[in-house]
């Protein structure tokens, strides 16, 4: 029998028959006339070439060939219900669900120990992978299936089959050793004057070892430049350079003023102003509607969501 020509939907009226033993009762059953399930017995019993049925009395007896195909047909048929009924109830207690999310190290130190004391008590057995962020390659990863989830600034542009979410707005801060001589006299939090801020020399935040970035940009918009001496793939060793000489960095607001109390910065303003990049997380839509992805964007965003409201603002340049 050549299955690709095969209506399979007469299997379901074959196993009514079965059942049933009756042309009528098997169309109630199944929800077919009489007449139609008459004509696909007609069907059936051409392409299996078997009469299937013998009429004694008021009783189709099934052929020793369709006795035979009872039991697995039954089987068969539970078994397809089965994993049409839809996706199972997810229960984030019993879970192994594993999840890959790609993003900066901002993530690694703004997210991952919250979210890990988050897994631990609602499910200890779920899996998480943060992995590094392929800034030119994201959505590649995403259709790959090789990330589940990625955490980025908004793009300007998304393909129509990704999801974005917004999660907090990002600013920027200045952060320097504590007792730098250059800054010797300014308060924690105020702005660097311009000319002792282009001075200075930065480190900055490039994975793809960029010499600019945002920051410059800003500058160039009101006529000034600084010194890059330095680029890092990480923000953590970015923080820890500073730490550790007279250069300075701008990070992201967040994470400065939380690094600062570990590595024992100052915090500034910086001189110019700077966009508010918005950070959020994308993925592939064919995950919107599983229950374990929901569930893990929806407490990434519980968490993340204070960052919104973040440290007291810094001062307004200009």
């Amino acid at each position: 029998m050549n299955l690709g020509s095969f209506d399979l939907n007469l299997l379901r009226v074959l196993d009514a028959l079965l059942r049933e033993e009756s042309t009528t009762k098997a169309g109630q059953r199944i929800g077919l006339s009489q007449p139609a399930v008459s004509a696909a017995l007609g069907r059936l019993r051409a392409a299996l070439n078997d009469p299937l049925f013998v009429r004694v009395g008021q009783r189709l007896e099934p052929t020793d060939y369709a006795r035979a195909l009872a039991l697995p047909l039954g089987d068969l048929l539970d078994r397809v219900e089965h994993v049409l009924a839809g996706p199972p109830v997810f229960d984030p207690a019993v879970s192994t669900d594993r999840f890959k999310i790609s993003g900066s190290d901002f993530f690694a130190e703004m997210l991952m120990p919250q979210l890990a004391e988050r897994l631990a008590r609602e499910a200890p057995r779920m899996r998480m992978q943060l992995v590094d962020l392929v800034p030119d390659n994201y959505l590649g990863k995403l259709e790959t299936y090789d990330v589940d989830l990625a955490l980025i600034p908004r793009p300007a542009h998304l393909p129509a089959w990704t999801e974005w979410r917004p999660l907090f707005n990002s600013s920027f801060a200045m952060i320097a050793r504590r007792g730098h001589p250059a800054l010797a006299d300014l308060a924690e939090a105020a702005a660097v004057p311009m000319d002792v801020f282009c001075a200075l020399g930065h480190i900055l935040f490039s994975p793809e070892g960029n010499l600019s970035a945002m920051g410059d940009a800003a500058l160039a918009k009101v006529g000034r430049k600084r010194q890059v001496v330095m680029t890092m793939p990480v923000f953590y060793g970015v923080c820890s350079a500073v730490a550790e000489s007279d250069h300075v960095a701008l990070i992201p607001q967040q994470m400065a003023y939380k690094i600062a109390r570990k590595l024992d910065l100052t915090v500034h303003a910086p001189p110019m102003p700077m966009p508010l990049p918005l950070i959020g997380m994308v993925w592939h839509r064919r995950a919107s509607a599983s229950a374990p992805h929901r569930w893990l964007r929806d407490r990434i965003a519980d968490l993340m969501e204070p960052l919104n409201a973040g440290e007291p603002p810094l001062p307004t340049a200009g």
